[in-house]
């Protein structure tokens, strides 16, 4: 009986494994022998090099350079302590770091993670002689990218960082690899599209300890379309000199299309600090820094303008005949709201529209801002670009502030209005809205977009057609009157700008602005436009908690300077 029961346990478990066999072998045959393959059959990325940037007289702003890493793939990895710590011998570095970065920036089983980037040749000799006792270990070939000027102008050019692993899943399936670079900020960021290359890529065949051998096929990658961009390194350089260890901005656009020829903002930083991460130190040390060295003051900066926002005021006084240029008010160095004494610069006497443009003198914006009205001074502020962006092609530019009656928490008194006058209270402009701004009174009322790109692989782009742009219609006596201040404000001997007077061939004109900032001191501003035969440029110069206007004024008239002995203007 016992034996009957044997037998039948054993039948029956024969029968089952040969049920196991026929499933897997015929009827799943094909399957598992895909997976076989699959596990058999990889493909080792090729990462595509990334467009170069290059400023509008072809001088290389970003590149490539060919670089290598070592790399780890997670499935072939029998025994990380003994790799790692071979890898940090090597390299000099401490395993448990080593472990740590595989550990943070793995994705997938079989994609090689980048534990130390841009090796030297000493030791990359060291890792391919030995890399064979240590399966998972490989050696990446990539690029790094490489920027000549260092702090030069980086705001604009921006920077490249590795792709956040929290996002590299849906940027895999944009063609992205796990150790592809991505724009971060300025033109990198922006036009990213285009100068990320299409990656390429090595179909091999491994054995069972996951070492390649046999190459089934190559796919070659596709370089990133070059992108020019319309800054002059030249004027990016002077300017970054004459800001020096300053806090502060430049920004210089052409009157005929808004191309922007400068966009500095100081502090800068090294973009080429972020394209490896071991250097992590440096780049905490910027994110730490109070002076913000990252912040883009030019067009992410927003700032009290003061004076400067006399400017659109001048325009709609005149223009709704509140004052004519012949309109003179007394200034004893002070205007008295009741009990309240609202302050000017100095004591000017009767001044009429020009002169006090030309001064700057605060008691008579305080007149004409009354007679203006709030609401009216605020319609101006706006169409000529204040309270909304630009529209410049570069990421985190910040639209301004402009407070006005119906929208003050506590309500709307004069002593509000006479702030609003002379661009204080809650009044906030950033230095590229203040250029596009007096490049409209430049222009006569044409408000410009600004823009940094000018061509794809050489290839100019269409440029834009300023009969579609928005134009500010006034009189053209408006116009005259207004331009008329400004250049007095050169020319005349008590101007705010006579600093810039001596430049002779150089028509300038422009507004000064000492905007109240606290207890750090004042913001200097200078926004203008010069004339030449070579050029017509608007422009703005910001020091922050940089003092008096006369400041921004002198750093002004040292580049222009500068730009005329180099044949620019």
């Amino acid at each position: 009986m016992r034996i009957h029961i044997l037998t039948r346990i054993i039948f029956l478990s024969l029968g089952f494994v040969v049920a196991a066999l026929v499933y897997m072998q015929i009827i799943r045959g094909g399957y598992y022998h895909a997976q076989s393959v699959n596990n058999r059959i990889r493909i080792v990325p090729i990462d595509a090099p990334r467009g170069r940037i290059l400023d509008r007289n072809g001088v290389v702003l970003a590149d490539n350079r060919p670089s290598y890493h070592v790399a780890v793939i997670p499935q072939d990895m029998e025994d990380p302590n003994a790799l790692f710590g071979f890898i940090g011998r090597v390299l000099n570095k401490d395993p448990r770091v080593l472990a740590a970065v595989f550990t943070r920036r793995k994705l997938t089983p079989f994609d090689p993670v980048i534990v130390a980037q841009d090796v030297d040749r000493a030791a990359l000799i060291t890792v391919e002689e030995n890399r064979f006792q240590y399966p998972g270990l490989v050696i990446e070939q990539g690029f790094e990218r490489f920027y000549p000027f260092h702090e030069a102008g980086s705001h604009a050019v921006g920077y490249v960082g590795k792709i956040d692993p929290t996002a590299a899943d849906v940027l895999q399936g944009y063609g992205y690899t796990p150790s592809s670079l991505v724009g971060k900020n300025g033109v990198e960021q922006f036009y990213e599209s285009e100068l990320q290359g299409a990656p390429g890529g090595r179909q091999i065949e491994v054995n069972n300890r996951g070492r390649e051998v046999r190459l089934l096929g190559t796919k070659a990658p596709g370089r990133g379309r070059d992108i020019t961009i319309s800054l002059d390194q030249r004027l990016q350089s002077m300017a970054a000199e004459l800001l020096g260890e300053r806090r502060g901005s430049v920004v210089m656009m052409d009157l005929s299309n808004g191309e922007v020829l400068a966009l500095v903002s100081s502090p800068a930083f090294d973009p080429n600090v972020f394209t490896d991460r071991s250097r992590r130190g440096r780049i905490d040390a910027y994110m730490q820094n109070a002076q913000a060295p990252l912040f883009n003051r030019a067009i992410t900066g927003q700032y009290p303008p003061g004076s400067v926002f006399k400017v659109p005021l001048a325009l709609a006084a005149v223009e709704r005949k509140a004052v004519t240029p012949g309109t003179a008010f007394d200034c004893p160095g002070y205007y008295m709201l009741g009990k309240a004494r609202f302050g000017c610069a100095h004591v000017h006497g009767p001044e009429d529209l020009i002169q006090a443009i030309a001064h700057s003198c605060n008691v008579y914006f305080f007149h004409a801002g009354q007679m203006v009205t709030a609401p009216i001074m605020g319609a101006y502020a706006r169409v000529f670009g204040l309270d909304h962006p630009t529209g410049i092609d570069l990421p985190f530019e910040a639209k301004g502030n402009l407070v006005l009656p119906g929208h003050k928490k506590g309500g709307w008194f004069t002593g509000n209005t006479l702030n609003l006058a002379i661009g204080q209270g809650d009044t906030l402009a950033t230095p590229l809205q203040l250029t596009v701004m007096i490049a409209a009174v430049a222009n006569d009322g044409i408000i410009l977009r600004p823009r940094v790109l000018k061509a794809f692989d050489g290839k100019p782009v269409r440029a834009p057609d300023l009969s579609r742009r928005p134009i500010i219609r006034l009189r053209d006596a408006t116009w005259r009157v207004v331009q008329n201040g400004l250049r007095r404000t050169v020319d005349d001997p008590e101007g705010t700008a006579r600093g810039l007077s001596d430049l002779k061939g150089l028509a300038i004109a422009g507004k000064t602005g000492t905007a109240q900032a606290g207890k750090e001191g004042d913001h200097a501003w200078f926004a203008g436009y010069v004339r030449s035969p070579k050029n017509n440029l608007a422009f703005c110069v910001l020091l922050e908690h940089g003092g008096p206007s006369s400041n921004a004024v002198l750093l002004a008239r040292d580049l222009l300077a500068r730009m005329q002995a180099e044949g620019i203007i």
